[in-house]
């Protein structure tokens, strides 16, 4: 019995990691009795760095059950409470509600988004130029639309890529069932192009993400945080774009000119060029759903663009809360295109719905850290600096925290802090609002250096692609250094040189 309760633990984790996450378990108790009066900081700062572990350890293991296991703890030690634990998810739920809904609705528009980016893939031959693309596009997107909704859209569409060669590398035609986690089938003379088409879109996905991050970072409805800051400064969508443009249109000048220097250079994991045996898969791919495309395929393609472009002009005009327009795709995606079964319908939740849950459980970690007032240090050091230092002080230390915490929380502590010091006389007008444009460029610009700093990015390491193309949490961080690098380093001279 004790043999099946160890094999069952963690399921196929290695047996490593699940020693690991038990000693967790045992030494964080010890750590709160033991650390005296500091023992409840020490041990929730242990939890934090566990709870990283997790997420870094991601492809051994889903972050949710040994992360969930953490967060419990965490309350069952007194580090923080339930109701505390409600409050931000409650905070958070516009996030939620994208997730359950957007994500789901992009799944609506695959053949549409497949149809167009094969398109793309196949007549754009030059690798440096597809970068680019991937990078520029995702920037403009998410400006106006939402970060995570765009790398949605793009991890769908490296989905379908990687799920039609790996079914003919596989030796299988297109309608066979298939399972794309499973390589025993791959001959080996598609290995190595398996291997470098993985290469191809790890680039791309990672272009694209850093392209949600320079752009987003530039309106109010590029990321959560930032809306939070436009209401507090109370900025429209225009003023909130002019305050910010001093920091953001350099950064986003560099970002650009460090996609295609890595791109070129093939540092970090970049410029793998696709190879002929994958091309020649995804022409023939593309010429047989030409020729077998019925009336009625181009029906639902039609509808879903239409659809798209709805969503585009929902999203930018900000009729509504994000997660309420991602209803409306699943509503007018489904309603005009035939599915109206049940189970066809819950396929589409089923990539959202686990992240979902993992963030509920990443905000235990964030009330742990309210509660235990962990970051407070960190806001009084920088209230207390003055001239130029104190918007780079800002800026830094808002990136450093959200890089292992969450940037809405951040944001929300640094905003209101600042907010209160205004409505005190302790600091002008003007200089509030250079504070909150460095609160919402540090917030969002160094976040880039971790895949739990920004919420997109998490989404794209716990998302069922990552696996497939061997996109882990370490080769992130690695492929994300040279954006971490660049774009941080350009954000501090634009707060401290041109705002």
């Amino acid at each position: 019995m004790l043999h099946a309760f160890r094999n069952l633990f963690l399921g196929h984790a290695p047996r490593w990691y699940k020693l690991t996450i038990l000693a967790f378990l045992a030494i964080n108790p010890l750590v709160l009795l033991l650390g005296g009066t500091q023992g409840a900081t020490i041990a929730a700062w242990c939890i934090v760095l566990q709870f990283i572990f997790t997420l870094a350890m991601a492809l051994k293991c889903y972050p949710l059950q040994p992360g969930g296991l953490l967060a419990l703890e965490a309350v069952l030690l007194g580090l923080t409470h339930p109701d505390s634990v409600y409050q931000h998810t409650v905070t958070a739920f516009p996030i939620l509600l994208l997730l359950i809904f957007m994500v789901a609705g992009i799944f609506f528009l695959k053949e549409m988004l497949v149809f167009c980016f094969t398109k793309l893939l196949l007549k754009v031959r030059s690798n440096l130029f597809l970068a680019f693309l991937f990078c520029g596009v995702s920037a403009v997107l998410a400006a106006f639309l939402d970060a995570l909704t765009v790398l949605a859209v793009i991890i769908t569409v490296a989905m379908g890529f990687y799920e039609v060669y790996h079914k003919v590398a596989s030796g299988k035609a297109h309608h066979d069932p298939h399972d794309s986690a499973v390589d025993e089938h791959v001959g080996e003379l598609h290995r190595s192009d398996l291997d470098a088409f993985r290469a191809v879109l790890r680039g791309l996905l990672m272009h694209a993400g850093a392209g949600t991050v320079i752009g987003g970072v530039m309106t109010p409805v590029g990321q959560p945080q930032n809306v939070l800051i436009a209401e507090q400064a109370g900025w429209s969508f225009a003023e909130f774009f002019w305050q910010v443009a001093p920091v953001t249109l350099p950064v986003f000048g560099v970002g650009i000119v460090t996609c295609l220097v890595v791109e070129r250079l093939q540092w970090f994991g970049y410029g793998a060029c696709l190879p002929d045996a994958v091309r020649n898969v995804l022409e023939a791919y593309d010429r047989q759903q030409q020729a077998q495309r019925t009336q009625r395929d181009v029906a639902i393609i039609v509808v879903q663009a239409i659809t798209a472009l709805i969503l585009v002009f929902a999203l930018a005009l900000q009729l509504a809360e994000v997660g309420l327009i991602g209803l409306l795709v699943i509503v007018l995606a489904t309603a005009f295109t035939g599915v109206t079964e049940e189970h066809r319908l819950g396929k589409a939740f089923e990539a959202a719905l686990p992240f979902t849950a993992l963030i509920v459980v990443f905000f235990v970690i964030v009330a742990q850290i309210h509660d235990q007032h962990l970051f407070e240090p960190v806001v009084g050091w920088a209230l207390q600096e003055s001239g130029p230092a104190r918007a780079a002080i800002f800026y830094l230390a808002s990136g450093l925290l959200s890089s292992v915490s969450d940037n809405v929380f951040v944001a929300t502590i640094y905003i209101t802090e600042v907010k209160a010091a205004l409505l005190e006389g302790a600091i002008t007008a003007p200089e509030f609002g250079r504070l909150a444009v460095a609160i919402n460029t540090g917030t969002n610009i160094p976040s880039i250096a971790t895949p739990n700093g920004q919420a997109a990015l998490l989404f794209l390491l716990t998302s069922a692609v990552a696996p497939l193309i061997r996109l882990s949490y370490g080769r992130m961080v690695w492929m994300a250094l040279p954006y971490t690098i660049t774009l941080t380093l350009s954000g501090l001279w634009a707060v401290l040189y041109l705002l």
